[in-house]
């Protein structure tokens, strides 16, 4: 009989617990609630881009708050992902100004050229189509949001596959917290 192991219990990497215990140091130890959304996005880079309910519930147990308290907050802000992602999540911005400057056909343009509609991921597993309310970049309308970057003026063709194959040429996976600071650690994947 071969041995049966155990499925693994979800785990930080040592440096996502390193940057959320320095995260907790800047709150009165009974307000780690705190420290959610920013502990939410570490969740979110090191699992694969998107916060499951296994990782919701080791954020939870992390914080020592109700798992609950996750899960209203996960699925109230748009920049948790509930889901599996593309490689890159395309934040359409669709409010007045960029639907005035024409984001209702850059979405069908997108549509198009990656195979996802909006909310769905592409075929090559590239792109992630997501609307979202205004990304304040209204004077450079239309726009689109990829991580931290900007695609900005998005109203012609040349625009668009511009940016695309930018995208395309990336090697991407999430940047985490403390790399932004210029510290590199291995990313733990689910």
């Amino acid at each position: 009989m071969a041995p049966t192991t155990a499925p693994s219990k979800l785990q930080f990497s040592p440096a996502g617990q390193t940057e959320i215990k320095r995260l907790l140091t800047h709150y009165p130890a009974d307000r780690s609630k705190s420290v959610l959304l920013p502990v939410l996005h570490i969740a979110q880079a090191e699992f694969g881009g998107w916060v499951s309910p296994e990782v919701q519930d080791l954020v939870a147990e992390t914080l020592g708050i109700r798992p609950i308290e996750v899960y209203e907050v996960a699925t109230f802000y748009t920049m948790y992902n509930l889901k599996p992602v593309g490689k890159h999540v395309l934040e359409i911005c669709r409010t007045g100004p960029c639907m005035l400057r024409g984001s209702d056909e850059l979405t069908a343009n997108l549509e198009r050229i990656t195979g996802a509609k909006v909310g769905e991921t592409s075929p090559d597993g590239n792109f992630t189509l997501k609307e979202v309310e205004c990304l304040a970049a209204c004077g450079f309308a239309p726009v689109v949001q990829v991580r931290e970057q900007y695609y900005e003026s998005l109203d012609t063709t040349e625009a668009v596959d511009a940016m695309l194959n930018d995208l395309r040429a990336q090697i991407h996976r999430p940047i985490l917290p403390w790399e932004m600071l210029g510290e590199v650690h291995s990313q733990q994947q689910q």
